[in-house]
């Protein structure tokens, strides 16, 4: 599989920046105000029914996790907020043998209780919102 330079590039430039914002005890570091869309996304997550992010992952800020799937604390070091909403979207874009559920795409849904059928886990708002506290979680203060 070929290596995709922008991305390793992209990589490490926010490795840097990250590392030399620590040693200069950058402001970022300090917590800040969730905003309103993260606020949403908390309590998207809060529903594990609903969501079921927890189910899988442990997500900073939220009591319980699962470890099926990657922790998600650091994960605004680690990927943008487009990468992590293409993922969550429909993740079978990158990985087509993945048991995370495409939370935005009814695309090639087998099996699907008729009661679903046409709905999409998460809007795009509800999407946005979680998208938006995951970005923020290692930073946020209640």
């Amino acid at each position: 599989m070929p290596v995709d330079r922008s991305l390793v590039a992209r990589r490490v430039a926010m490795a840097l920046a990250v590392a030399t914002c620590l040693v200069q005890g950058a402001a970022w570091a300090e917590p800040v105000p969730a905003s309103e869309a993260a606020q949403r996304g908390f309590q998207l997550l809060l529903l594990r029914q609903d969501s079921g992010c927890v189910l899988c992952h442990r997500i900073p800020g939220l009591p319980v996790g699962g470890d099926i799937g990657p922790s998600l604390e650091g994960l605004s070091a680690r990927a943008s907020a487009p990468e992590v909403r293409q993922r969550i979207a429909d993740p079978r874009r990158f990985n087509p043998l993945t048991l995370m559920p495409a939370y935005l795409s009814l695309t090639g849904l087998t099996n699907v209780a008729q009661a679903y059928q046409g709905k999409t886990i998460l809007t795009e708002q509800g999407l946005d919102d979680i998208v938006a506290y995951l970005m923020q979680s290692d930073r946020v203060r209640p």
